[in-house]
């Protein structure tokens, strides 16, 4: 054979050769590769199964939060005023949902929504899984909208703050956010004990991301604690009720009424106008959310006067039966000059009070010195927080000056240059009114009675009410006559500070006062904005709103009447006398 066929032959072998090689080698890497898989799917199957199952829950097993129950806020008759309703919250999964679906046309409608803006909202966000579409709703529209059948559309429980008394108990109890997050009043006083912690479960979900099944409760929600107000809602209703009628009778500004327990210092009902409701805020303004009878300041005028009459009994200088020359009925003091309606001449200390003579307690002033009447109005409270823990407590002003002039210590005898909130005010007639002993205040229901602290005394507390029975009685407030209840008060006139200085022509009338005046039950101080009706002195705008509420009240708490049919006074104002 020749050469060149042996090397055809070779090449021919040769080939032949390294074509079974190559079969060889695909046939058997695909031997290999097969073995490996079904290695693998016997491993993954039968002997570490773990795996497939730990992927399987990573794709259908979440943890979701349980939200906790805010605790219910109650008077101190276990009446609801605030509580959390369940109810239900509309999201969405972008990714899921067809931004072009007919039905959500119908499910804007359902949420209150634009469905422009829905449909731009689902693109805009078409890469995440969670969007909001409603928060809060009644379970009943809710469950219309998740009756469509709509892919990426689902609902989750939540709980929503509700208020039965509405703006009856407003600015006392306040509001929460849409979190249940307090923001006013109670609810953002005591927000860390209302509030629950939330749980954490694990659960089954589908494709679709709807809850299967519930696993296993991570930890359990713990609900809010329970709050019970010394508020006493019978109470709170019929003080807003007078307070709103007198406001719109004589075309007010506002308005502040509080009413104190005398052997406690619970407040027993805490209104202002005007008011909102907490329920509908879709026409809430700021100006309407202070609860002015602690955050609002005002000079007390007259109502002090008692309070510096009792810094002159105390002192040893004067006694009930003392006389003060009040002729020619002015005072002057450089260019400043003080005033009564009238000449009334010599008085006793009790026609200081009835009478309501600026000259004559400011001599009493003269006499006593500021620091005197000062320490006086500290030790009722006055110029100092109250303790009662609410928020924007305003603690006023209570003048200390290194050296008094004259004029100041006159001044400060009947309420002016100083400034007070309401509480403060009914505070220091709680005192005159116990027998002068001074309570911590509080907004919570007591369950035993507070130890209290004796900052006058019991003799004196007793002149000082029989001198405030002489103002109803016969002085300047007579109006304030409670039906069928003896009663005893002080009537105050004050001038409104303006940008200017103090406006002629605007006046907050005042009214503080206690019932039945033998053995006080209840004290309550009424202020009144501003009255534009003509009448605007405290014994013809405020007194009156004292002795319907007052009246109502006493009968409310089953206090027996002190008074006969023919012996009860008739509430009005005798003709020259001004409170």
């Amino acid at each position: 054979m020749s050469d060149q066929g042996k090397t055809a032959t070779w090449g021919q072998r040769l080939a032949a050769g390294l074509g079974a090689w190559r079969y060889g080698t695909v046939l058997g890497v695909f031997l290999l590769v097969v073995g490996a898989l079904a290695w693998r799917l016997v491993d993954l199957h039968v002997v570490d199964n773990e795996f497939l199952r730990k992927q399987g829950d990573v794709r259908t097993i979440r943890v979701e939060s349980i939200d906790a129950h805010r605790g219910v806020v109650t008077d101190r008759h276990g009446e609801s005023l605030a509580v959390s309703t369940p109810v239900q919250t509309i999201w969405a999964n972008p990714s899921e949902i067809d931004a072009d679906e007919p039905r959500l046309t119908n499910v804007a409608r359902l949420l209150g929504l634009q469905e422009a803006r829905l449909r731009e909202r689902l693109r805009k966000y078409s890469g995440r899984e969670f969007i909001y579409l409603r928060r809060k709703l009644q379970p009943e529209i809710a469950r219309q909208v998740l009756a469509m059948g709509i892919p990426g559309v689902y609902s989750r429980q939540e709980y929503r703050r509700y208020y039965p008394a509405g703006e009856v108990t407003a600015h006392v109890v306040g509001f929460t956010n849409i979190d249940e997050s307090g923001q006013e009043g109670i609810e953002l006083a005591y927000n860390q004990w209302l509030s629950g912690e939330s749980g954490r479960k694990r659960v089954l979900k589908d494709n679709r991301g709807r809850v299967i099944k519930d696993l296993t409760l991570i930890r359990d929600a713990k609900p809010g604690r329970n709050l019970e107000l010394s508020i006493d809602l019978r109470l709170q209703y019929l003080a807003y009720r007078e307070l709103k009628a007198v406001v719109g009778a004589h075309d007010a500004r506002g308005g502040t009424l509080v009413m104190l327990d005398v052997d406690t210092g619970e407040v027993l009902a805490m209104v202002n106008q005007g008011s909102y409701n907490p329920n509908d805020r879709s026409q809430l303004s700021p100006d309407r959310l202070r609860n002015k009878a602690i955050t609002d300041l005002f000079e007390p005028g007259s109502t002090m006067k008692p309070v510096s009459m009792a810094a002159a009994l105390e002192s040893g200088k004067f006694k009930a039966s003392s006389t003060i020359d009040t002729a020619p009925g002015y005072r002057r003091f450089g260019r400043f000059t003080i005033r009564d309606h009238r000449n009334y001449g010599v008085i006793s200390l009790t026609d200081v009070i009835a009478k309501s003579s600026n000259v004559g307690i400011s001599k009493i002033a003269t006499e006593l010195g500021g620091d005197t009447i000062r320490d006086l109005y500290a030790r009722l409270g006055l110029g100092q927080p109250t303790g009662i823990g609410f928020p924007g407590e305003a603690v006023g002003v209570l003048p200390a000056p290194p050296k008094w002039r004259p004029v100041e210590e006159a001044t400060l005898s009947y309420g002016y240059g100083m400034s007070v909130n309401a509480l403060q005010l009914a505070q220091a007639y709680m005192v005159l009114a116990n027998g002068g002993i001074r309570y911590p205040l509080s907004l919570l229901k007591a369950d035993e009675k507070p130890v209290g602290e004796r900052v006058l005394s019991e003799d004196v507390s007793f002149q000082i009410r029989e001198m405030l029975r002489e103002v109803v009685e016969n002085g300047t407030g007579k109006r304030a006559q409670p039906g069928f209840y003896s009663a005893g008060g002080k009537t105050g006139t004050v001038h409104l500070v303006g940008k200017n200085g103090y406006e002629d022509s605007q006046y907050k009338a005042i009214f503080a006062g206690m019932a039945p005046i033998d053995n006080p039950r209840i004290v309550t101080v009424v202020a009144v904005d501003a009255p534009q009706s003509g009448e605007y002195y405290g014994g013809e705008v405020a007194a009156p709103v004292f002795a319907r509420v007052m009246g109502d009240a006493l009968r409310l708490l089953n206090v027996k009447p002190e008074l006969e049919l023919g012996d009860a006074k008739a509430p009005r104002l005798a003709s020259g006398e001004r409170g």
